[in-house]
């Protein structure tokens, strides 16, 4: 399969993405949370662009080797805190929402908030938000694994 699209966009749109990555990481969760909920919501929506630089950044925040290959089956290990089974169920709640999902349930909502205050739950939100985005505009472009942008 080849990509569609050779340019990566506007200089406005990086702008944008940049601000919105720097309000993502300014919520104070700790970084290799984020690269666990990047990694699993975009195992959920078969991106593989976004699952290989999901992978190399989870590597450079120090993540090992058995974590990433057990993030897909996370509820099965016991390799992962209560508080990153909070923000995975999150991210999965979150990104499954299409033919009658139930989303993010109450039990979800409250496990999480257990575990992060507010700005950190609007900080992992967007960033599962953000890596929904980039999942549809890699599916829709064709973007291939190989990148970490």
């Amino acid at each position: 399969m080849e990509a569609r699209m050779k340019s990566s966009g506007s200089p406005d749109i990086f702008t944008a993405i940049h601000h919105l990555n720097k309000a993502i990481h300014a919520g104070g969760v700790d970084p290799l949370v984020l690269e666990l909920v990047h990694l699993r919501a975009s195992q959920i929506n078969g991106c593989s662009p976004c699952v290989y630089a999901g992978v190399h950044s989870a590597k450079k925040h120090g993540e090992t080797e058995e974590r990433l290959h057990s993030v897909v089956t996370w509820r099965e290990t016991a390799l992962f805190t209560e508080k990153e089974r909070a923000a995975l169920a999150l991210a999965e709640a979150a990104t499954r929402i299409q033919d009658g999902a139930p989303g993010v349930t109450d039990d979800i909502w409250e496990a999480a908030a257990a575990h992060f205050d507010e700005k950190q739950l609007s900080a992992i939100i967007l960033n599962i938000a953000m890596t929904n985005f980039f999942n549809r505009i890699n599916h829709t472009t064709r973007e291939q694994a190989g990148k970490t942008w």
